[in-house]
């Protein structure tokens, strides 16, 4: 796989599965554009480790996906830096775990505003680029809660991934033949996040699992680059899980 010459924008991508794919691309050459909401200085540190490292451009751009004045503000930026957008990696995402009763109208919609509606706007902007470009390529990061949707702690995290799933097939349906759209739907990934979670619960999750493990960030970003690229070019509206065998 080969990048050279490319920019790609990967949401949410200071940490985690986002940096993880920030890395993946830059290693195969891309120019890469970083975004952050609050993580500064992990973002600022990711930036100098891949021009270090891959001799590639790296943008730093700020900004809250669920506001649409933030995204064009950030979407100015890149295009005052690069002349166009190769791939839009969507994966900024939130969770605000509670159960069904005690969760609020104001957490629910918070979170589907980021996962939900911030990805619909990305995707809408970027997408029209995409199509004056005359081709393109964008990856949606769901979850495979959005496919089996059996966690009552995460009714409204599930219910914004299935509808990335939605949003996807049907973006791919209106840009096509020139820009493929894709969804990859990661298993239990070993984030910073995930980490910090109850090792008993860890342990009980693994189990559920075929491989017995959870996957690492550069498992995902693997898939994710591999859809981007010119080897996957007859992969078009597809759903690709990434989780292990769960069982």
């Amino acid at each position: 796989m080969d990048f050279k010459g490319k920019t790609v924008w990967v949401t949410g991508s200071s940490r985690g599965i986002g940096a993880a794919c920030i890395k993946k691309f830059a290693s195969l050459g891309a120019n890469v554009i970083i975004h952050y909401k609050k993580e500064k200085e992990q973002a600022n540190n990711l930036k100098e480790e891949v021009e270090k490292k891959y001799g590639t451009k790296a943008l730093v751009v700020q900004g809250d996906i669920s506001k649409e004045e933030d995204i064009i503000g950030m979407f100015k930026i890149v295009k005052n830096t690069f002349e166009k957008i190769d791939v839009l990696v969507n994966n900024a995402a939130i969770s605000e775990d509670s159960y069904i009763t005690d969760k609020t109208k104001e957490e629910f919609d918070k979170v589907l505003s980021v996962n939900l509606v911030g990805t619909f706007l990305m995707t809408k902007y970027v997408i029209q680029e995409m199509e004056k470009q005359q081709g393109g390529n964008i990856i949606m990061i769901s979850s495979t809660n959005g496919i089996d949707t059996n966690n009552v702690w995460s009714l409204d995290y599930d219910a914004s991934k299935a509808g990335v799933i939605s949003m996807a097939r049907n973006f791919a349906d209106q840009y096509a033949p020139n820009i493929r759209v894709n969804v990859v739907a990661p298993g239990w990934v070993n984030t910073e996040d995930v980490l910090e979670m109850n090792p008993d619960i860890i342990e009980q999750e693994k189990e559920k699992c075929l491989l017995k493990r959870f996957a690492s960030p550069m498992e995902i970003a693997n898939v994710v680059c591999f859809l981007a690229s010119s080897e996957a070019s007859y992969i078009n509206k597809s759903v690709i899980r990434v989780d292990g065998g769960i069982q």
